[in-house]
């Protein structure tokens, strides 16, 4: 079963032209981008559909299509749309593979400027040529696979205190999910540093937009960020930093929209 798992992750590789990475992948672009439209009104109606707001609506579809027309992402081939959701309440954005991208008015309404609303919409197009919800799922394949042969190992019938085992070879193989999609948010950051400028906003934006999340978090439960999928705003907003300072070490142009 672990030779199963391993060989189809190992031999499916295809080199991303916007990232220029090499990743693990078993499907194509036309596959993300059917994946996403199918699951895409699914998706919106968990969240109470999408906005009555056409204006509103119109103008998240115009800053998003600004940063796509703007830089790499107008290369690839995915069919890049932005939906304004209903849910007044949740703050959120997310990506679906093939570049259907969401946000919430819950979001939204906590966003100051032009800039801001970029810069989400930048991490969200990161995520999808980023091919991040492939490289999950081929990921997701492996880790099931793996954990499902070492269950099927150490399980012993005749001694139940086997099964304790299995179990955390089962949460080994969540934790290295949930790492993953770490490294994902990550990634998705640095790309719409480089997004932002080339489209006219200033990626600054993007620092303020991770205050608006760590102000969000203050007095909730937010788990801990060795158990989630999204980094510490905290910690997001120093690695920011560091990427605007690579990216631009003589200083921001001065003609960015906030």
């Amino acid at each position: 079963m672990a030779a199963f798992a391993f060989i189809p992750y190992y031999c499916n590789t295809q080199k991303n032209e916007v990232t220029g990475e090499v990743q693990h992948v078993d499907m194509s672009a036309d596959q993300e981008i059917a994946l996403g439209l199918q699951a895409a009104p699914q998706m919106a109606q968990q969240y109470g559909g999408l906005h009555p707001d056409k204006q509103a609506a119109a103008a998240v579809e115009r800053i998003g299509q600004q940063i796509v027309q703007s830089t790499k992402a107008s290369q690839s081939p995915y069919r890049f749309q932005f939906h304004l959701l209903a849910d007044e309440n949740t703050i959120n954005a997310f990506a679906l593979p093939g570049g259907q991208i969401f946000i919430t008015a819950g979001l939204l309404k906590n966003l100051k400027t032009e800039g801001q609303v970029a810069g989400v919409l930048a991490h969200e197009i990161g995520h999808v040529v980023g091919r991040h919800s492939a490289e999950q799922i081929a990921k997701t394949r492996l880790t099931q696979g793996l954990t499902g042969a070492a269950a099927i190992g150490l399980f012993d019938p005749e001694r139940p205190s086997t099964a304790a085992s299995a179990a955390a070879a089962a949460m080994v193989g969540k934790l290295l999910t949930l790492r993953f999609g770490r490294e994902d948010e990550l990634e998705a950051d640095r790309l719409a540093v480089d997004f932002t400028p080339a489209a006219g906003y200033d990626p600054r934006a993007m620092i303020q937009v991770m205050e608006v999340l760590e102000s969000a978090n203050r007095g909730g439960s937010s788990p801990p960020e060795f158990l989630s999928t999204h980094p510490n705003p905290g910690n997001r907003i120093e690695e920011l930093q560091r990427d605007i300072a690579e990216d631009f070490p003589q200083g921001l142009p001065a003609n960015l929209k906030p």
